[in-house]
Formats: structure tokens, C-alpha cells, sequence
């Protein structure tokens, strides 16, 4: 069973935390997704084995946190994770963010730069809801969109996404690739070649935009956005390794 965090904005956020050194790991993980998945149980094991402090938790609206998702939006999302990262751990991190949680991982970064000592990113995926949704959106999905939602099938769910106003709309005022982006920390970058979720080009425009010491972008042939074969996961838990390495 989880433990749960009563955030600022009075949402219940389900957590799981491992007790260990520091600097510790906070998993952030995807778009409709829960902090049951492969890549978050994968490294909350690996932390366990090698004594490092571990944190992954659900956004209100996803998994076992309160909430509907429907109601959500990026703000409150990345709202949730400062509350867990500032709550719930001590000192600077390793932020390791799949997808939409590359996103929440450069809001953190940007909001609370002192408790950030590195960031993994996984298939990151910033400005999505602009860049690859409304970009992508027809103009008859664009008008389903604005008069209140559209729904659109999805291979990662029974049930298919639904794209609320609020989510594009709300997501415009957390964009992070049109100003300036200062990371001042080694930042890693996964990215496989045949994510057809969010492709390479997006981890491209990342590595060029984002202004960091030590930034590194790794392409891994044939992969795709789920990032999860044995050989990804050992590629995810090495580059976090190595961040916490540098920042000790």
C-alpha cells in the first residue's frame, strides 16, 4: 500500500519511498501513466540494491492519487511533483523523467533549481500538448478540442485519451523550449529511434535548446516510447548511476 502527501492544493498524492543515501532518485513518470510501471518499479529496485535514497509517486488524477484526471492539467502536475520532490525528499535529486515527466522534470529544474543535481531524461517529452497534440490536431480535432475535449484512441490503454481545453490551454503557460533554459547540471538524455509517440526530433530540439554544463543525448536504434526492453532499463539505471557519481 501506498503512503499518501497532502500537497498545498490539498490533493492526496500516492508515493512509495526507500530510504537511502543521497543524492536520492525521484521517478517521474508519463501522461495518464502510474508509478507501477516498469521503468519506476525498475529503478525503485535497483535503489533498494545499492542503498540509494528513492521516490516515485502518482499526479492527482493518475493511479492511486487523488483526483480525475479529466481535471488535470501540466501546472497541476508539475505543482504535485514540487510537492513531493520539496515534502518528501532532502536535498538535491536525481530527477529520471519518462515523457511527460521529462516535461515536469524542467519545471521542477526551473522552479527549484537547488534541489536538482541531475536529470535523466527518457523519450522526454516538453511542450507535448503544443508541439505534438495541437500542432498534430486537425481543424475539426482543434474545434472538438476547444468546445471541451476530444477523444483519440490510445495503444497504451483500453480506453482511449481524452483531450480536454484545459490541458492545451493551461499547457501553453508551461512551455519550456521558447525562452531560455538553463540546467545547471549533467543532464542525460534516452531516446529510442523508433518512438512514434514522441520522436527523436524532440530530444534533438531539447539537446540544442537547453543550456547545460554536461548534457548528453543517447539514441538507442530500433527502441521504441515504452523504453522498457531489459537492455533500455540497464541503459536508465547506468545513466542515473553515473549522475549521481558526478554529483557526488
Amino acid at each position: 500500500m501506498p503512503d499518501f502527501l497532502t500537497t498545498p492544493q490539498n490533493r492526496r498524492i500516492a508515493y512509495h519511498r526507500t530510504e537511502g543515501q543521497g543524492p536520492g532518485v525521484v521517478f517521474l513518470g508519463g501522461f495518464k501513466s502510474d508509478m507501477t510501471g516498469t521503468k519506476a518499479v525498475h529503478l525503485q529496485a535497483w535503489a533498494e540494491a545499492t542503498g540509494r535514497a528513492f521516490l516515485r509517486f502518482d499526479y492527482s488524477g493518475h493511479g492511486q492519487s487523488s483526483g480525475d484526471f479529466l481535471d488535470g492539467c501540466i501546472g497541476d502536475w508539475a505543482a504535485d511533483a514540487m510537492a513531493a520532490i520539496a515534502g518528501l525528499t532532502t536535498g538535491p535529486q536525481i530527477l529520471v523523467g519518462s515523457s511527460m515527466g521529462g516535461w515536469m522534470a524542467l519545471l521542477v529544474a526551473r522552479a527549484m533549481p537547488d534541489r536538482v543535481a541531475g536529470l535523466v531524461g527518457i523519450a522526454a517529452a516538453p511542450d507535448f500538448t503544443e508541439d505534438l497534440m495541437w500542432a498534430g490536431f486537425t481543424e475539426a480535432e482543434r474545434a472538438a478540442v476547444m468546445a471541451g475535449r476530444l477523444e483519440q484512441p490510445s495503444e497504451y490503454a483500453d480506453e482511449p485519451y481524452i483531450i480536454t481545453r484545459k490541458l492545451i490551454e493551461e499547457g501553453r503557460q508551461n512551455l519550456v523550449l521558447r525562452d531560455p533554459l538553463p540546467l545547471p547540471f549533467p543532464v542525460r538524455l534516452l531516446q529510442g529511434t523508433a518512438d512514434v509517440d514522441v520522436p527523436p526530433a524532440v530530444a534533438l530540439r531539447l539537446l540544442d535548446h537547453a543550456q547545460s554544463p554536461d548534457l548528453r543525448l543517447t539514441l538507442v536504434k530500433g527502441a521504441d516510447h515504452r523504453f522498457s526492453t531489459p537492455a533500455c532499463l540497464d541503459l536508465i539505471t547506468h545513466a542515473t548511476a553515473e549522475l549521481i557519481g558526478l554529483a557526488q
